[in-house]
């Protein structure tokens, strides 16, 4: 297995919240804050943000081919997941996602992942 010496997996579910209740369920943007393993961190500058609507195995089957295109630049709903480097006020930086699979019919919304802490800056732009 490969070992990235510039940031370290995490991959666990966590709290993120925001200061303003999003405008959508599904694309909350950047969280202004979150709590991992009972430490809360606030989120200080989205140093990049990206986006997955792609979709994988079945999932790609149940669209017509000509919707297909639009759907992985824009998102279906309940598909795919939107990604945050962020700064945070500790100087930390990490990686987390918002992945939009809703969690069950009484749970439409999706849930905050922390994906990867990172040990180097930003490169100049």
């Amino acid at each position: 297995m490969h070992s990235d010496p510039q940031s370290r997996f995490i991959g666990a579910q966590i709290e993120a919240y925001h200061d303003r209740t999003p405008a959508f369920l599904k694309r909350p943007g950047a969280p202004d804050g979150f709590t991992w393993e009972g430490r809360t961190y606030r989120v200080v500058e989205v140093l990049k943000a990206w986006h997955d609507y792609s979709r994988r195995g079945r999932m790609a089957q149940n669209m017509r081919k000509s919707h297909l295109k639009a759907a992985s630049r824009r998102g279906s709903w309940g598909v795919g997941r939107d990604y945050y480097r962020v700064l945070t006020a500790s100087g930390e930086r990490f990686e987390l996602y918002y992945d939009r699979a809703p969690k069950g019919a009484a749970r439409p919304e999706g849930a905050w992942f922390l994906f990867r802490q990172l040990f180097t800056a930003e490169p100049p732009t």
